[in-house]
């Protein structure tokens, strides 16, 4: 199977960003230097070529993340754009796990937000190599070396400017290169040449700056720097990616996308600096059938690999799902399998997707990022994988629920086709959760915030015709247990005929907070036949639907079956599936089970008159108050806070700084609900149940 590209010029990028950033606006301008796109796409015009949803185009926001491929200087650039709303954070969640590098664009004139603390936190996660783009330097308020500072210390990551704007606001006139030592004024500029003249003195300063900084970091240029002699652009650029691809400096670059300045050196940036799949570890898996750790190599030579990270419902050609290949190719047609389920299925048709368009492609390789039709039993985070050599690739964790509301058709006749539009969107979104409460009989669902759902049920409209009642937003509350149990499940029906026999011992543990479910059989002497985990687990899983406290979805459980027993006619995986179940309900029980509530991180910015009625009112909302930083006659306040206590908080933030304070909020974690709250929730859940 020949390369289409050879690795080393591949580059598997996403764009990321705090919303309103300029994400898209910056990627459509990169199509267009590439030669991907003729005419460039507008979000204020709703024609940008990467936000194609309806909705998206609607409401001037990124909703799904979308891909495309694009060449330059003869790189391949696979491009993830994602969104930069909180309620949208999967999409950056299962962008990340799959990407090499990724450019972080910033507004120059909001500096670092709470969005853009999220997602740098989601690639420090997958160790994501990046560059910054200080975006919107022609902005009124733009403060390069401010967001640089922000970048350092919000951030906590080494920032290495190698750009510096010539001039800032309206009269953003120029950059200077520091690499390539040189000044680029911008052709509508009436008097470059003194613009040009005036800003070489300060090249040669920062530029001087920059080559101590590598000097500091980078043993080659150190030994350069002490013998006196002169540093090339081209060694400045080596140790440059030497830095960024090993996670030690991020390069910032400047520019204004919608006036399409700065774009071709963002890309010749993405090109020089951003790892390709080579540069990048050998993928680290699971050996399903021994548990051992292998290492799969970037290599076309090695077995077949690749991890499902979105999957997503295309009402003309159905399932479609999108692959990542870590080793090996595949050809369209090829039986794979899926070792998260350890079912064989047959590749479809192949696609490399440019947002909602799809070119046709008989086979991929390594380090591709592909669509492909026809794994129907394939979901978000199974691995694919070459059936004579299998592999088990880390899965991808996704943040918990947080909002909740109860859904009914407004026409009853419509209950089955409301079933099966949640079931589809559910199946593309992780973060999305769908409940039948078997006591009340309502069908509730769960994701990010107000818009997630908003978006989610509008799309069940447009897309499957069904109109939706939605109830009030409520708080999703979580269950977890706090000490270690074991617990015993019995499942035994002998009573003439065919039995039903199952004999499990699990030990049940806190996880991690957000670890999610995790399981492992740990049973070696045969006690039970391995054929019967799967049913074991799937039991146990089923068990976490509805805590023994207040009926809350239990998370952050570690669950090892230890013992138990068999019969060689009776036992079943149903009978094994109960026992399972029935262990886990008992020993939830007893592993002193507490409620979880979601914790949300806010911040605030408002002129300084307003501060202390905004503290005062935030102390009576729980708040931890993280820190406040002073700008100018502005302050911004950075806390955390229940989500509970900010229902309300928009219209009373209005109020008391007379509409001129903002905010922003992003998902942070789950705590412990405080004991006397915890009392009043399960009193207040027991009387409506």
């Amino acid at each position: 199977m020949s390369r289409t590209f050879p690795l080393e010029k591949i580059r598997n990028i996403g764009i990321i960003a705090h919303i309103d950033a300029g994400k898209t606006t910056a990627t459509e301008m990169m199509l267009h230097h590439t030669g991907r796109t003729y005419k460039v796409g507008s979000v204020d015009d709703g024609t940008a070529v990467m936000d194609w949803m309806e909705q998206e185009r609607e409401r001037g926001i990124t909703i799904t993340s979308a891909a495309t491929t694009c060449h330059w200087r003869e790189h391949r650039i696979n491009i993830i754009d994602t969104p930069g709303h909180v309620d949208f954070t999967a999409e950056v969640e299962r962008s990340l796990r799959v990407l090499d590098g990724g450019v972080v664009i910033f507004d120059g004139v909001a500096g670092v937000e709470a969005q853009s603390e999220a997602v740098w936190r989601q690639a420090d996660k997958y160790g994501v190599a990046r560059i910054c783009f200080i975006n919107k330097m022609d902005r009124v308020g733009a403060d390069f070396q401010h967001t640089v500072a922000m970048i350092n210390t919000r951030l906590r990551s080494k920032a290495l400017p190698i750009q510096i704007p010539v001039g800032s606001e309206k009269d953003f006139r120029g950059i200077m290169d520091l690499v390539e030592n040189k000044v680029i004024i911008f052709s509508e500029e009436p008097d470059t040449a003194s613009i040009e003249k005036n800003s070489e003195t300060l090249l040669a300063t920062h530029r001087q700056a920059l080559i101590g900084d590598l000097a500091e970091l980078d043993e080659q240029i150190m030994m350069l720097y002490l013998d006196g002699k002169d540093i090339s652009s081209s060694q400045m650029k080596a140790a440059i990616r030497r830095l960024t691809v090993s996670n030690c400096v991020v390069p910032v670059l400047c520019g204004s996308a919608l006036r399409d300045r700065g774009i071709e050196l963002l890309l010749h940036a993405i090109v020089d600096y951003l790892p390709s799949p080579l540069d990048v570890p050998p993928v680290s898996a699971t050996d399903p059938k021994s548990g051992e750790k292998v290492l799969r190599g970037v290599s076309d030579d090695e077995p077949f690999s690749a991890l499902a990270f979105k999957t997503v419902f295309d009402p003309f050609m159905g399932r479609l799902v999108y692959l990542r290949v870590y080793s090996g190719g595949v050809r369209a047609g090829a039986q794979v399998l899926n070792s998260s389920t350890g079912k064989k299925e047959r590749v479809g048709k192949l696609y490399v997707m440019h947002a909602n368009r799809r070119e046709e492609t008989d086979h991929t390789d390594t380090g591709s990022i592909v669509a492909s039709l026809g794994l129907k039993m394939t979901s978000t985070g199974d691995t694919l994988c070459d059936p004579a050599r299998p592999v088990l690739l880390e899965a991808i964790r996704f943040a918990e629920p947080v909002l909740a509301m109860a859904v009914e058709p407004k026409s009853k006749v419509d209950q089955d086709k409301l079933d099966d539009s949640l079931a589809k969107v559910a199946m593309e979104d992780p973060t999305f959760k769908v409940y039948h409460d078997k006591e009340t009989g309502q069908t509730l669902i769960s994701g990010m915030g107000e818009l997630h759902l908003e978006v989610l049920m509008e799309r069940i409209f447009r897309e499957h015709g069904v109109r939706v009642n939605a109830g009030k937003p409520q708080v999703a509350y979580k269950e977890t247990i706090t000490v270690p149990v074991e617990s015993e499940g019995k499942f035994i029906r002998q009573s003439g005929g065919k039995g039903q026999y199952g004999h499990v011992w699990l030990k049940i543990e806190p996880g991690e907070r957000s670890s999610g479910f995790e399981f492992c059989d740990q049973i070696r002497s045969g006690a039970i036949p391995k054929g019967f985990t799967p049913s074991i687990e799937a039991g146990a899983k089923s068990a976490l639907e509805s805590g023994g406290l207040a009926g809350y979805p239990v998370i952050d459980v570690k669950v090892a079956l230890f013992d138990g027993s068999f019969h060689e006619v009776d036992s079943s995986d149903m009978a094994f599936k109960m026992a399972a179940f029935m262990a886990m309900r008992d020993g939830i029980k007893k592993a002193k089970p507490v409620i979880l509530e979601p914790i949300m991180e806010v911040e605030i910015t408002t002129p300084n008159e307003f501060l202390g009625d905004i503290i005062g009112d935030l102390n009576s909302r729980r708040a931890h108050i993280e820190g406040i930083e002073s700008r100018d006659e502005s302050s911004a306040v950075r806390c955390l806070v229940p989500l509970a206590e900010t229902f309300g908080f928009a219209g009373d933030l209005r109020s008391l700084s007379q509409g001129r304070a903002s905010y922003t909020m992003c998902f942070h974690r789950y705590e412990q609900l405080p004991q006397s709250l915890a009392e009043q929730l399960v009193t207040k859940v027991g009387r409506t149940r």
